[in-house]
């Protein structure tokens, strides 16, 4: 089943001692982009959802977030003493400049100093690290594999509007072709016109060269190559949509092949009718490269 790149899935937990929140974010990529925000006490924590995330993953920009904080009692309140001395000395030089400047400050309390971000902080009670990693990974699981059942149901929305849009293309072949067909009275007497132009400077000419001519005005017109490949590029987009495992390169490059066989059908047109059928097609094909973007 074809997978989206977008998707999103958190999940809440408890266990040893802690409480978390996990947050998984992906937005489309090239390749796989595994970024991770996790704490790095817990040993051993990052490579695991790694190479979790890897095993059901393609592609994408994937954000693993963790967010964990202690549950129950801390085992009580640890001074930094290095940081609050800085902060002492910050705020002597401070006050001097204030003095040399005419200024009088408030007196600081010690409670505004102990609420300076890192002075005082809670020191944790004993963690059994094996427990809690053991137990964030399963709940990491739970929640990648939520992550990855809204890929899937992305893929599956994502899959049915290709679906229609290579329908259009299709349909837009078939009209091209019928145009071709309805301007092939015209297109002839255009070729006898541009016939009679090469032939009336051809005398004494090389006959190679004339021929090569007459092949160069004939090749010029002729679009039937083009809706070809063009039918071509559509039956392998559906057969890729069917396929198994991440297809969104391939359906890029295809889009590419699209795009360059509509162009060169409008450049070679030489009908009206025609030529707003190649430009059509080109919105519709610009239309379904906008959605392969999302396709992993």
């Amino acid at each position: 089943m074809r997978q989206s790149m977008t998707g999103f899935a958190s999940g809440q937990g408890e266990g040893a001692g802690h409480a978390w929140t996990w947050e998984l974010r992906g937005v489309n990529g090239k390749g796989l982009d595994l970024r991770l925000r996790l704490p790095d006490w817990i040993e051993g924590l990052d490579p695991a959802v790694r190479a979790a995330a890897q095993k059901v993953l393609g592609r994408g920009n994937i954000q693993i977030a963790l967010r964990i904080a202690p549950a129950g009692e801390t085992g009580g309140l640890h001074l930094d003493r290095a940081q609050m001395g800085a902060i002492l000395a910050a705020m002597t030089e401070i006050e001097a400049e204030a003095m040399a400047l005419g200024l009088s400050l408030a007196p600081s309390t010690a409670a505004e100093i102990v609420g300076q971000r890192g002075v005082l902080s809670a020191e944790p009670a004993e963690t059994d690290m094996a427990a809690l990693r053991a137990a964030l990974l399963a709940d990491f699981d739970s929640v990648l594999a939520a992550f990855t059942e809204m890929r899937r149901s992305e893929g599956a929305a994502l899959t049915a509007v290709l679906a229609r849009q290579l329908d259009e293309i299709a349909a837009m072949v078939d009209a091209a072709e019928a145009a071709a067909r309805a301007r092939a009275p015209q297109q002839a007497e255009r070729l006898r016109a541009q016939l009679a132009r090469v032939m009336e400077g051809a005398e004494g000419a090389d006959p190679t060269r004339v021929a090569q001519e007459l092949a160069l005005i004939a090749v010029k017109s002729d679009v039937t190559e083009e809706i070809d490949r063009l039918r071509a590029h559509v039956e392998a987009a559906r057969t890729l949509l069917q396929s198994d495992g991440p297809v969104g390169r391939k359906l890029d490059f295809l889009m590419q092949e699209f795009n360059r066989e509509a162009n060169t059908l409008c450049s070679k047109s030489g009908d009206a009718g025609l030529t707003q059928t190649g430009l059509t097609l080109k919105t519709v094909i610009d239309q379904m490269r906008e959605q392969v973007q999302n396709v992993e």
